[in-house]
């Protein structure tokens, strides 16, 4: 089998039951890889996908990502399956509304939060993820950061954006850290993302400005994110490692 590939390969893909990850989990088990899909709330959407896939190619594993046991117990599930894993998609993310006019509390609540899966967790899966990799050869790591890591974010999503800048960060000094051990890391950072739970919210009249922003004129299809990070999993851009890419149908400097 060529190294150059992600058939046969297995991956764990969190936050995967529906969404961006969703489309990432999709993408792999259509190009012949098998993959943990994590999930926390979104049931019925699993179960969807699970009935597509049978138990050889498709395990759905729930796990509260604020938890640090839940992420430990998601990891040795997740490697106890097939006995190893080729990659890790760390996909899953807190995205909470909160204006800084609510107060302390509510701001400090929803920071702690946010960091809790958007950085911690992320960061624990990596550690594992590392961990495992120095001990079958080498290993890639996908995490999904956001355009807003870089040019920021609205009022009510400074939590988020400052989150994601940790996440661009961190992939950056794996990368570095740990080339030489066949472990590569890399970063997609996408836009406004055409799914089900950001549509109403860029579609609305008195978001207009959102897709206006947009040179390209509308929001990135998940099936993208899906294709780039299925690539950069395969082995074709060993290279690249600690690079981002970016997805956002050229909104930079808005």
């Amino acid at each position: 089998m060529s190294d150059k590939s992600v058939t046969g390969k297995t991956y764990l893909v969190t936050g995967a039951s529906k969404g961006i990850g969703c489309a990432i989990a999709t993408t792999l088990l259509e190009q012949g890889a098998n993959v943990v899909l994590h999930w926390n709330s979104a049931l019925a959407e699993a179960e969807d996908l699970v009935k597509s896939y049978s138990e050889d190619r498709l395990l759905a594993v729930r796990a509260d990502l604020s938890s640090a046991n839940d992420v430990d117990r998601l990891w040795a599930e997740a490697v106890a399956w097939k006995g190893h894993l080729d990659g890790l998609v760390n996909n899953a993310a807190a995205m909470l509304e909160t204006f800084p006019e609510e107060g302390l509390e509510a701001w400090r609540r929803d920071w702690q939060k946010t960091f809790a899966v958007n950085v911690h967790a992320v960061a624990d899966l990596c550690w594992h993820a590392v961990d495992h990799f120095k001990t079958q050869g080498g290993g890639s790591i996908v995490n999904i950061a956001s355009r807003a890591a870089f040019r920021g974010d609205l009022e009510d999503s400074i939590h988020y954006a400052s989150s994601k800048g940790a996440v661009v960060a961190m992939t950056r000094s794996i990368a570095k850290a740990y080339a030489r051990q066949n472990i590569y890391a890399y970063i997609v950072a996408p836009g406004w993302v055409a799914t089900k739970t950001v549509l109403p919210r860029i579609q609305a009249p008195e978001n207009a400005f959102m897709l206006d922003e947009i040179p390209m004129g509308d929001a990135c299809p998940p099936s993208e994110i899906g294709e780039i990070t299925a690539f950069l999993l395969s082995g074709k851009v060993k290279n690249a490692t600690g690079t981002t890419f970016d997805i956002n149908g050229a909104s930079y400097f808005h």
